[in-house]
């Protein structure tokens, strides 16, 4: 088609636009001589050009053809400004869709496309089977339960008494900590705080309101100015900013209890009729394959998390839509929940960690911007917050859809089927 070529990047075709000849010479020179290095590269070229002789470079040195990695489309000056050091291309990931499924959110109201990136092959057509469903019930509702970004430094205490002088500190001067943080920031507000004490070191959780930024960055300036004052007021010695006790990118107990990130359950009922007429099983075995794997087997394997597939739908949702692709383990402590209703099974998946967000960080990458405007995200929110919340209902949505269509596949034994008729071995 005549189109793919005009949005392809010219640093396909014309790899040495822009430059002279003899300065790339010059400067790959430098670079096998050491005197320069790679990350100075956009120093004394233009983004476009350090991108291309620093792949060339590289090329190079490992004796590989890069030429696939140098074709793209996104915005190099942006992304070698915010998101990518030392860049050379980009991988470029396959982007299904799912849908349309209909949402029932306080945020999310209406019918909505997925779109999911993934090598996966079986994924997408199951997410697609469980949107069907959805649809045909009458679409899935969905709620925020909870909503506060983290950060927890650690600090080094004298003795256990010491530790709890810090505590009882940072309880009694909570809003003074608050005002110190709301200097950093016009954006974020602090709303929690949670010490916890472990011998001589002290933990102070720190949560949140980021809006419609995911808030890492926003969180971990105001912690730092917070770890200063509490350090400054009762000598307790500032070890670490983030002492794991938030916990970030990492599996933990304390995210799925307490939640971190958008908190948010979807559910839909499913009646007796659709159940045998989409998933060719029936309620009482979907009760018994979800308790029995997801549940007693997950328990059984000591999982933090209770689920089918969670995580697949989230990085799939998070890589297309310009998220922190590590946070995508938060999306494993998913608990999915099958109950018997009288007219059916009623199904519902708790997502107590979602860290997600419309503005900041990978949103704003052309390709993934373009992802979250086919579901209306985009930027920020009117009001503030609510398209991170939007998003986070979303993103739900999808996951319960995978769930069902998995947990369904299992009950009617169709799981190895499917995948050998579109020549996968995938398990699971």
């Amino acid at each position: 088609m005549a189109g793919d070529g005009e949005h392809r990047n010219k640093i396909d075709t014309h790899p040495h636009d822009g430059i002279r000849h003899e300065e790339r010479d010059q400067v790959l020179a430098k670079l096998r001589a050491g005197t320069l290095k790679l990350y100075e590269l956009e120093k004394v070229l233009t983004p476009i050009d350090a991108v291309r002789v620093r792949r060339e470079f590289i090329a190079g040195e490992t004796k590989t053809s890069l030429e696939k990695v140098g074709t793209f489309s996104i915005d190099i000056e942006r992304v070698v400004q915010r998101n990518c050091e030392n860049m050379i291309g980009a991988v470029q990931v396959p982007v299904g869709v799912a849908g349309p499924v209909v949402v029932n959110g306080e945020y999310a109201k209406g019918t909505f496309w997925l779109p999911l990136a993934t090598t996966e092959g079986a994924l997408v057509a199951s997410v697609n089977r469980g949107c069907s469903a959805i649809v045909k019930a009458g679409g899935a509702d969905v709620r925020i339960l909870h909503d506060g970004m983290t950060r927890a430094p650690v600090f080094a205490v004298e003795s256990i008494v010491h530790a709890k002088q810090v505590v009882d500190w940072v309880d009694t001067h909570r809003d003074e900590l608050a005002a110190v943080a709301q200097g950093t920031t016009s954006h974020g507000r602090l709303t929690g705080i949670v010490s916890y004490v472990a011998g001589t070191s002290v933990f102070v959780r720190l949560e949140f309101d980021t809006k419609d930024a995911m808030g890492m960055n926003m969180v971990t300036i105001a912690s730092a100015k917070i770890a200063d004052e509490i350090a400054k007021e009762t000598g307790a010695r500032l070890v670490a900013l983030s002492g794991n006790m938030c916990t970030d990118k990492k599996p933990a107990a304390i995210n799925g209890i307490m939640g971190r990130g958008r908190s948010t359950v979807a559910g839909v009922l499913l009646s007796h009729e659709l159940i045998a007429q989409v998933f060719k099983t029936d309620a009482p075995t979907l009760v018994e394959v979800n308790t029995r794997k997801n549940l007693v087997g997950s328990a059984r394997a000591g999982s933090m998390g209770f689920n089918a597939h969670a995580a697949n739908v989230v990085a799939a949702m998070f890589i297309a839509c310009g998220q922190d692709a590590a946070h995508a383990i938060d999306g494993a402590t998913c608990m999915t929940t099958i109950d018997l209703a009288p007219t059916g099974a009623y199904v519902a998946v708790t997502l107590p960690s979602l860290p997600v967000g419309t503005v900041g960080g990978g949103t704003g990458v052309g390709t993934q911007q373009e992802c979250l405007k086919m579901l209306g995200v985009a930027g920020g929110g009117d009001p503030p917050g609510a398209n991170a919340k939007k998003l986070a209902e979303i993103i739900a949505t999808g996951v319960l859809a995978g769930e069902l269509s998995l947990i369904g596949a299992l009950a009617a034994q169709h799981l190895a089927r499917a995948h050998k008729e579109l020549g996968r071995g995938e398990k699971r």
